[in-house]
Parts: C-alpha cells; structure tokens; sequence
C-alpha cells in the first residue's frame, strides 16, 4: 500500500515556523537566532550536565534490579553508559548540546515510541486493517488463545491497556503487574500477580506485554523489526549507521522457515534500541513534521494523531508515547508537547508550538531541562 501524498506546505510550516532538515550533517545556528536568550540556554545546558543521574558507568546493574527470582537478572546485552549528553534543536537547526551527542548508548523505554512508529509503518501498508482489530487475528499459535487474550486489541497493547496474560521469552506478564511507573504508584507489591480486568479497562506500564506486542508485529511484517524501521525511516531520515536494537539472548522465532529475532521495547532485561541523542533528534524532528521528512512522506498524519491521542484510562499516554495532558509534564511546553521516555533520564521531547526537539541522556532531572529550556525562548 503506498504512503499518503506528500503536502509540502504542511509538512515544512509549523506554526509559521520552516523546518530546515538536516542533510548528512546537522546545521548550527546562534541560539539568539533562533530565538533564544542565549545565556539562559546556555544555564540550561549546564544544569543538564550538573543534575547528570546517579546511576553507574555499568548501566547492566541497573537492569532487572526489581523484579522477583529469577528474572532478576540481564537476559540481553547491556552497555557502559556515557556522560551526560544531549542537544537541543528549534526549525531543525543545532541550537545547543552538551557532552557527546554523537555516542551511542542504551535508551531504554523510548524504545517503545520507535516501536509505536513500526506499528505504524504496518497500518499504514495496510498489513493491520484495524487498530481495532483483535490481534489474535493476525497472529497463529496459542499466546493470544483463550477468551481473555482474544479480545486483546493492536489499541489496547500499543496503549498499554491490555491486560495480556502469558509468557513471553520465559519470562510472564505478572513480573510487571502493580508496576510503579512516572509517578503513578500501585498499592500492591510489583510481581505480585493480581486479577485481571477486562481489555481496555485498566492501565498497567507492563514490558512483557510491550514485548508481546513487538512479537505480534514481527509475525505481520514478517521481517525483523530493526530491518524495517531502518529501510522505512532511519535511512530516509539521515540516521547514522550507528544505532542498532538488540534483542534478547534467547528471543527468536520461525517465520517463512528463518529463524527472526524478536526485539524488545526497552532494555528491562538488556538489549532494546542503543542510539545516539543525534539520531534521536532526527526522529524526533520527524514527528515535529508529522511524519514527513523533506519532500517524503514517511509516516500518515492519521497515524500521528492516533498515536498522540490521549488514552481513555490514562491521558498522559497514547500510542507508547508520553502525552503532556494538563502540563503536568513539561508546564511550560503546551499540552501539544510529547515524549519518548526511557529510564536513565532518556529523553526525546518534541513541542510543536515552540518548533523544538530537546533529547537528554543520562539526565537527573530531564523534565527540568525541559522546561528550562523553553523558559530561555526570548
């Protein structure tokens, strides 16, 4: 199925704002240029290094740090984690960075919005008629058998909402039930299996689900998911060579007689997508064109506003993407604004009004970054 038509116009004007896209090397600009006060950005970047996380160089013992025996435990490969990095881009153009935003590091949960965009590229090809549709129908085998798991929706796990109940890579839904996750706090104790609510009823930030999601997609696609994303997005975008998204040690499966590994969306037990904040910027500013990039249409814009359509149990969350309903995010960004979101203080933020996308690594505090960051707009 082909992409939608490319509109110029909409695609390169953003609130009267020209987005200029990179080439094979990103472009500079004065912060005074582009709008900034330029020693109020330049206080922004130095509390970004100054507020860096307090987690260890060996990021791997951080990983599965609080799930019950024995998944306590990396079953994907991890990576020493550099310094404090990121950089911050108005109109497509460099206005600030610090540290080096060319290393390539693990990110965690943001993993999950490039995730989200696969499932796009899938709706958008027509491989999902529906994100209404029942996933059990597109999927062989018995992990979504059963009445419960049948009613089970592509909305309802790119949501979050979709009370999956099964195993995935040995490793069961309920290690995340009662999961805490961005302030919201459960009053059980996580790993504790409870009962389960209806699809759709009930938000629960659950990484085995999210991997059940991506083993769905792969068994669509029927390619891995790395291939894709790269051939539909990150090579039209400009991205480096250099990211790459691992998979567990023992996640493949048979597809078309090949063995495919099945990625995840994070790095909860190791693996998951290890990227520069350069080349997160770049898919950032992606979704600030709304899924054109230059004169190509890589993504449906009917896909980008469902996928940042608030969900109806939790509105600060669309399709794994973080949502700033009533700017309890990001208070000085408008609710427009967006986030992919990993653990370790990774960040890409997207604010549409402002025409900005600020990406932070390894960040104590990236909300504040954030907001300081938009505070130093003139």
């Amino acid at each position: 199925m082909p992409f939608l038509p490319y509109d110029g116009r909409r695609a390169r004007t953003l609130n009267n704002a020209m987005i200029q896209f990179p080439g094979a090397e990103w472009r500079r600009a004065a912060p005074q240029d582009l709008g900034f006060d330029a020693n109020a950005l330049a206080r922004a970047c130095n509390y970004a290094v100054s507020s860096e996380i307090d987690w260890p160089t060996d990021v791997g013992r951080m990983v599965a740090r609080d799930d019950p025996p024995p998944y306590d435990r990396p079953i994907g490969p991890t990576k020493a984690r550099g310094s404090a990095s990121g950089v911050v881009v108005k109109g497509g153009l460099i206005a600030a960075s610090w540290g080096d935003p060319s290393r390539v590091d693990m990110t965690f949960s943001a993993t999950k919005s490039y995730l989200s965009t696969c499932a796009g590229i899938a709706v958008d090809r027509g491989r999902i008629k529906s994100v209404d549709d029942c996933v059990a129908d597109y999927v062989g085998g018995d992990w979504f058998a059963g009445e419960h798991n049948h009613a089970v929706s592509w909305r309802h796990l790119l949501q979050q909402t979709s009370e999956w109940s099964g195993t995935i890579f040995g490793i069961p839904d309920s290690v995340d039930h009662n999961r805490s996750v961005n302030g919201r706090r459960s009053g059980a104790v996580k790993g504790e299996a409870r009962r389960l609510n209806a699809p759709g009823t009930f938000w629960e930030y659950n990484d085995v689900r999210v991997n059940a999601l991506a083993l769905a997609l792969l068994h669509v696609v029927r390619e891995p998911l790395p291939t894709l994303l790269r051939r539909e997005i990150m090579v039209p975008i400009g991205a480096s060579p250099t990211w790459q998204w691992h998979a567990y040690d023992n996640a493949t499966v048979t597809i078309d007689g090949k063995r495919l590994p099945s990625v995840p969306g994070g790095a909860h037990w190791g693996g998951g997508l290890w990227i520069s904040a350069l080349d997160h910027a770049r898919y950032g500013l992606l979704m600030l064109a709304r899924g054109c990039w230059n004169s190509r249409r890589l993504l449906s814009e009917e896909w980008i506003d469902a996928a940042l359509a608030p969900c109806p149990v939790q509105s600060n969350y669309g399709f794994l993407w973080w949502l700033n309903s009533g700017r309890k995010s990001w208070p000085r960004a408008s609710e427009r604004a967006f986030a992919a979101l990993g653990a370790g203080g990774n960040m890409v933020c997207v604010a549409p009004e402002h025409g900005l996308v600020v990406v932070t690594r390894w960040a104590g505090d990236p909300n504040g970054i954030i907001d300081r960051v938009i505070a130093a707009l003139a």
